[in-house]
This record gives C-alpha cells, sequence and structure tokens, in this order.
C-alpha cells in the first residue's frame, strides 16, 4: 500500500486488525462484532455526523471481570507480554460523576496496542458506574469506542444538543473522560477523551 491512503482506508485496516483478534482472544465475551465498529464509520462519516472526526478514533474498550484473566488471554493471542494491570484512583481525584451523581466506583484497566488503536480492557470496582452497569446487564463484552478531543465541554455539548446523553465523567492522571449514550445512533457508547491543557 502507497503512503497516501486516506483515514477511511486506514481505519478499515483497523477494523479487519482489530474484530479479526480481539473477537477470537476474548472469546465467551457478548462481542458486538463487525457491524457496530463499520456502522460507527459509516454515522461518523455521514453529513449528520457527530462532531468528532474519524481521524481521532482511538481505542476500543471491553469490560470484563477479571482483568488478570483477560490480559493474559488476549496476550496468549497475539504473543505478547501480559500487560500490567492498574488500578484508577478514588474518587477525590478522579470526581467521578455516574449519571449526575458521585460515586465511589473505581476500575482495573490493561492495555494493549494494536497499530494506532489502543485496546482497554476494564474490570469494574467498587461503587456504579458505567462499567459496572454494563457487565451486571450484558456481561463480559464491548463496552465503547474511544475518540480524542481538543475540547471535552464543548464535544459533551455539541453531543447533548444533539440528544445523546452524558453517561459519566471523569479525570486521570493528564486528561479527562467523558462516556457518552450514542446507542441509538451507532448502537454502541463513545468515550471522549481530552488531554490536559497545559
Amino acid at each position: 500500500m502507497g503512503r497516501n491512503r486516506s483515514v477511511r482506508d486506514e481505519l478499515h485496516v483497523s477494523r479487519r486488525q482489530l474484530l479479526g483478534g480481539v473477537a477470537a482472544a476474548t472469546a465467551g465475551f457478548t462481542f458486538f462484532g463487525n457491524w457496530s465498529l463499520l456502522f460507527a464509520t459509516q454515522a461518523l462519516g455521514s453529513e449528520e455526523s457527530l462532531p468528532i472526526r474519524l481521524a481521532d478514533f482511538s481505542q476500543i474498550a471491553f469490560v470484563v471481570k477479571d482483568i488478570e484473566a483477560a490480559a493474559k488471554r488476549t496476550a496468549a493471542l497475539f504473543g505478547v507480554s501480559v500487560p500490567k494491570a492498574s488500578t484508577t484512583d478514588t474518587a477525590d481525584k478522579t470526581h467521578i460523576l455516574y449519571r449526575g451523581a458521585p460515586t465511589p466506583a473505581r476500575a482495573k484497566l490493561a492495555f494493549f496496542r494494536f497499530g494506532s488503536i489502543s485496546c482497554e480492557l476494564i474490570e469494574p470496582v467498587g461503587g456504579p458506574s458505567t462499567w459496572k452497569e454494563a457487565l451486571d446487564k450484558n456481561g463480559e463484552g464491548f463496552h465503547h469506542l474511544g475518540f480524542r478531543v481538543r475540547d471535552i465541554k464543548e464535544a459533551l455539548s455539541a453531543l447533548n444538543t444533539k440528544g445523546f446523553e452524558t453517561i459519566q465523567t471523569g479525570d486521570f492522571t493528564g486528561g479527562s473522560y467523558a462516556y457518552v449514550d450514542t446507542t441509538r445512533a451507532l448502537g454502541c457508547v463513545i468515550e471522549l477523551l481530552a488531554a490536559e491543557k497545559g
């Protein structure tokens, strides 16, 4: 392939790699499958698109019951080292809000890199959260697509104006995040990720 590939072509390659490998790695998960990423790409590229650029697609994430077991499964499939899991900070540092209310929820996280895409495994810990809600309702499986944005407040405002509800917000070292319920448009939740402004 030449260097002048379009963003759409690059994402198409990423979808093939992700869906071929991750679906196998997460055997037993209730994974949405090919249609969710394909539909997301089509919807985000349409005239009635969300205020997010396809080029900013950076993450696919799954909720799991046991972070260590899930990380080992995924690492074994791809023949890579098992990443070290970490636990998010406490609520006094993350300022986490779930459906508008404070919660003591935390999460254990493990990350893999698939080219330019991050694959995040999430094990809910503690109180109510979007992660726990998804795990309790659907079992282990696909949770969200992540997009990097420059201004998270602006992006959230635009999404909320279009009728998409904010599910959860919080901070992490170096930035902030927000989960938005875009199920009616994409069939899944999206996460906005913004770096801390220096």
